[in-house]
């Protein structure tokens, strides 16, 4: 019976047996991601989720005014749209999509690109060239146009714009806020131009507002028939209101209605349409110079049965160590006949200065500048030459000019007039000047062909020297220009005999 029970007893505290020892899955370390099974290998390539490229852009924080309490309720502040809450200014600058270029990047990404070189030369280069040549007025009254002139060059017009042109390259969208006399009025549209701008209270300044201290406020988004329709009437400026009659606004790339309110109401900035260029550049410049670094490598062929069968090895590794060392062209290497074999592996560098060729070509191409003005690069080759390409960038540099410079300028015009003398001439204008500049074999050449043409016309009677005179004095462009006076006479009677008959009565 004893036995019995001692049997029972253990049977009613039997306890579960420790589980074995499971033998640790190896891990394969891929950089900082630890994989051990074949989940966790699928789970760590998972493509990463799409960006919303129609998602509404949040400003950053301090832009929107204050929503207020009306009747109870909260008022929006922008459209049917509500801000999540953000606590500084650093969480905003990192909402910023890093994608291929697909999506809006996001303002503090694109400022942080500008400070690459490769990017911010876009930009300079079509600021530069846009406003390199600038204005001519042109108007029936030249006193008036030089009070025009020197009120533009008194409010920095043109350094303004450039500013503007080279934010509208980086940002894809650059305002001007014209600067009054009334300052508490700015929410208002502009009255009667007439009475908004006078002798006694001339334009104060131009202002150019970068797109992260603005943001879009009431729009139409029902008709598109509307004129208003995805236009701002207004505009928020940190927490301030401001009309847009108020402001000049430059948008050089705009974007689809579908994608306006993504991008703030701006365009695509040029640096973001040549991000993935640029990053191809990039990744192949560094390939060149990490395979340059390397393009040489010693191979020994030893025992390494010490090394490899768990030995230090000491002996292998100084070896290696002491030849690297002394390596060097004049240096001889000593092996083993039998046992050691020395070689060298050489990495063919042909074809390394095509490839980086072939991508300083794409970021030119994209941008819309020829290499040897973005690359100061000279054309190679009998006979190479970069005009046309020069030709046709200055034809886009006119088109952008015409597009998206030329109603501010204008504007501004006009406010200009009404500051001097309360009138606006529709006769005033102006015109971009052209940006192609002859040479001076190229200005003699021409010259040359004129003054025969000029020449022949007058010995046909159907122009003359007066009126030859008249348009030299007119050309600006030739050393003639301001010329005064008439022209002298030119006698053109043969006076051959009565010098014969003179010298025989002598």
């Amino acid at each position: 019976m004893g036995g019995y029970w001692q049997s029972l007893r253990r049977w009613f505290d039997r306890r579960p047996l420790p589980a074995p020892p499971v033998e640790p899955t190896p891990v394969l370390p891929v950089g900082r991601l630890s994989i051990s099974s074949n989940a966790q290998m699928q789970a760590a390539y998972k493509p990463e989720p799409k960006v919303d490229p129609f998602a509404r852009y949040r400003p950053a924080p301090g832009v929107l005014p204050v929503p207020v309490n009306v009747a109870g309720r909260e008022r929006q502040v922008a459209f049917d749209y509500a801000l999540p809450p953000m606590s500084s200014l650093s969480q905003w600058a990192l909402q910023g999509a890093y994608s291929e270029g697909i999506t809006f990047l996001g303002y503090p990404y694109l400022a942080e690109l500008a400070q690459r070189a490769e990017y911010r030369r876009i930009a300079e280069l079509w600021a530069e060239h846009s406003t390199r040549k600038w204005i001519k007025l042109r108007g029936p009254d030249d006193d008036r146009l030089g009070l025009i002139d020197a009120e533009m060059k008194r409010l920095q017009v043109r350094e303004t714009f450039r500013h503007a042109i080279y934010t509208d390259g980086v940002f894809g969208r650059a305002q001007i806020f014209l600067d009054m006399q009334k300052p508490r009025e700015v929410d208002k549209v502009l009255p009667a131009r007439e009475q908004l701008v006078a002798p006694s209270k001339p334009l104060k300044a131009l202002r150019v507002v970068e797109p992260m201290w603005s943001y879009p406020g009431t729009y139409e988004a029902t008709d598109p028939t509307l004129p208003d329709f995805y236009r701002p009437q207004h505009w928020y400026v940190n927490s301030r209101t401001i009309h847009a009659d108020r402001l000049v606004t430059i948008i050089g790339k705009p974007v689809a209605d579908l994608l306006k309110p993504g991008y703030a109401f701006g365009g695509l900035s040029r640096l973001q349409m040549a991000k993935p260029y640029v990053d191809n550049w990039l990744q192949t410049r560094e390939s060149t110079s990490d395979l340059l670094s390397a393009f040489s490598q010693m191979v020994l062929a030893t025992d390494l049965s010490t090394l490899l069968g768990g030995g230090d090895g000491g002996d292998v590794l100084a070896r290696v160590d002491v030849f690297n060392r002394t390596r060097d062209n004049r240096g001889t290497m000593v092996i083993d006949k039998g046992t050691e074999e020395l070689t060298n592996v050489v990495t063919p560098l042909a074809g390394l200065a095509d490839l980086q060729a072939a991508s300083q070509e794409q970021m030119a191409s994209v941008a819309g500048i020829p290499l040897s003005i973005y690359l100061q690069i000279t054309p190679q080759g009998l006979n190479a030459s970069s005009e046309n390409e020069i030709r046709s960038f200055y034809a886009d540099v006119k088109g952008y000019q015409e597009a998206s410079v030329r109603p501010g300028v204008q504007r501004v015009l006009e406010l200009v007039q009404l500051s001097l003398d309360g009138r606006i001439d529709p006769d005033v204008g102006f015109e971009f000047e052209s940006l192609w500049e002859m040479s001076d074999v190229d200005r003699a050449t021409v010259r040359k062909t004129d003054a025969d043409r000029d020449a022949v016309l007058v010995d046909l009677g159907a122009i003359t020297n007066d009126e030859v005179r008249e348009r030299m004095a007119d050309d600006e462009s030739g050393p003639y220009h301001g010329l005064t006076g008439v022209a002298p006479e030119v006698d053109t009677t043969d006076n051959t005999d009565d010098d014969k008959d003179s010298t025989n009565t002598e």
